[in-house]
């Protein structure tokens, strides 16, 4: 394994800093300023009354540093900001909290920041709760605290902090324009669907479109605000131009098996919301007897339209592939076949329309959180219906639309993943020594180390009058800084560690 640079050494995480464990019991009618788990996804602490907080967390101040300990697999690291209001700062006990000795003389937090979110950590962090499954693993602080951290000299750390927020800020600004791209790519999308379903871009007076609306059976829908049509067009009920509209069913459990079998039985994670039936999800089969028995009804068949009611999301729209010569489909699936007057391409179009999925969706009732349209319903949709040969072209127009929408999101993804790399690789560099030049001024990590040592050996003595203190509360005292150990040398790090600096 290389070396580090000259001037650069190793610690111990917990060489650098205490594990903080104060703890506050949150009082009513006090507000505080919580770091909680949830709230790092939003980037920004919660301002809640301490009845609103309820258990005891841990008393935090700025420019300390929080490492997630739940599902560690996911990267969330936090420097404690500044204080907008007089407000106690605390944290999640999920936390390990990590304040530096030395303060703005000791080591950059910033810069053990970035560290502890590179992926040379995030893979140790990982790879340690490796043996346990589930969104509940939990990595251990004080296997957290004797991990190795390359340690530059306290100036070159400011210099490394100063160009990665200059090149991060940079990929941050254009990964922003991405998103943008996306949204507005997906906004034209849907827009082009209504244009084409229902005809938009060719609207006209007059209401002749209507005389063919079959009698509605349900009453849920206000054929009088239905948009008009261009000539030629009709509204038609989706009883009237299907020729069959059913909902799926689900078997006893027993009846299905995962992976393979004689029937693919498809659920509604199967609809993808790019608008494509996605077997690879889980696929589940079942036995020729029960798609022919118990399940007879709820046949599809390759060119049948399927949209799901049962959210949320509602509404996912696909039209079934001929993978397989016939499938099955769940009661959350309801199956429209196309008659004689529509094209099925037409159908799945008219189906993922805005406006005509919004028509359907406006009529869901909720259950205990849940969203659900009533299959009659489904038969009484109003359904745009130009000439045949009209819907052809405009299922042609809609491909060679999608397509483009397809290529975009795929140059998107591409330059994610090299946003991503590029992410990796200054971080790479960064921890390496590579990102900026060593200066021979500078003063060495050792003369850093050894300050930040005598200060924690200082501070021992308050630490233990602190903890006899608080007895039998051992949870109220800051905890004792890790024993001064050697800082380790190359050949401790670990597997992934080596990665990082094998340059």
């Amino acid at each position: 394994m290389g070396g580090l640079p000259e001037g650069w050494t190793w610690a111990h995480l917990g060489d650098l800093g205490a594990e903080v464990r104060s703890t506050v019991i949150p009082s009513e009618g006090n507000k505080y300023e919580l770091w909680s788990v949830p709230s790092f996804a939003g980037g920004t602490p919660e301002i809640l009354d301490g009845r609103e907080i309820g258990s005891a967390k841990l008393a935090v101040q700025p420019d300390d540093v929080l490492i997630c300990k739940i599902n560690p697999r996911i990267n969330r690291v936090w420097r404690v900001s500044r204080k907008s209001e007089d407000l106690l700062q605390v944290c999640s006990p999920e936390w390990v909290v990590l304040r530096t000795y030395g303060g703005d003389s000791g080591m950059s937090r910033k810069y053990l920041q970035y560290y502890l979110s590179s992926p040379v950590f995030r893979r140790w962090i990982s790879s340690s709760v490796s043996g346990v499954t589930g969104s509940h693993t939990r990595a251990k602080s004080k296997d957290i605290l004797t991990q190795p951290v390359p340690v530059p000299p306290l100036a070159e750390q400011h210099r490394i902090v100063e160009t990665l927020e200059e090149q991060l800020s940079r990929l941050d600004a254009a990964e922003a324009q991405l998103s943008s791209v996306l949204r507005r790519s997906a906004g034209l999308e849907k827009k082009r669907l209504d244009i084409l379903a229902v005809g938009r871009s060719l609207r006209r007076s007059g209401n002749e479109d209507l005389n063919s609306l079959e009698e509605s059976k349900t009453g849920r829908f206000d054929e009088g605000s239905l948009i008009e049509l261009p000539r030629g067009w009709k509204w038609r009920r989706a009883s009237a131009v299907c020729e069959q509209i059913v909902s799926g069913s689900t078997p006893k459990a027993h009846l299905m098996s995962p992976g393979n079998g004689d029937v693919p039985f498809l659920k509604v994670y199967n609809i993808s919301p790019r608008g494509f039936v996605d077997f690879s999800i889980d696929p589940t089969f079942v036995g020729t007897g029960t798609h022919e028995g118990s399940l007879k009804r709820s046949r599809v068949f390759p060119g049948d339209v399927l949209t799901n009611i049962v959210g949320p999301p509602l509404g996912k729209t696909a039209m079934v592939p001929d993978m397989y010569p016939e499938w099955n489909i769940n009661q959350a699936i309801v199956s429209f076949r196309a008659g004689a007057d529509l094209t099925p391409r037409w159908l799945a179009l008219v189906l993922s329309s805005p406006y005509v999925l919004g028509m359907l969706k406006r009529t869901s009732k909720a259950t205990a959180g849940q969203f659900n349209i009533a299959v009659s319903t489904c038969r009484d949709l109003p359904i745009p219906c130009p000439p045949i040969d009209e819907q052809e072209k405009l299922n042609e127009a809609a491909d060679q639309w999608l397509t483009l929408s397809e290529s975009v999101r795929g140059a998107v993804a591409n330059s994610r993943v090299r946003a991503t790399g590029l992410r990796t690789a200054l971080l790479k560099r960064a921890f390496g020594g590579g990102l900026v030049p060593q200066d021979p001024a500078d003063e060495p990590a050792v003369t850093l180390l050894a300050r930040i040592a005598a200060e924690r050996e200082a501070a021992k003595p308050i630490r233990k009058a602190t903890k006899r203190a608080a007895r039998p509360r051992k949870a109220t005292a800051v905890a004792a800084a890790t024993k001064i150990a050697p800082a380790p040398t190359p050949a401790s790090a670990t597997s992934v560690q080596q990665e990082l600096f094998d340059q």
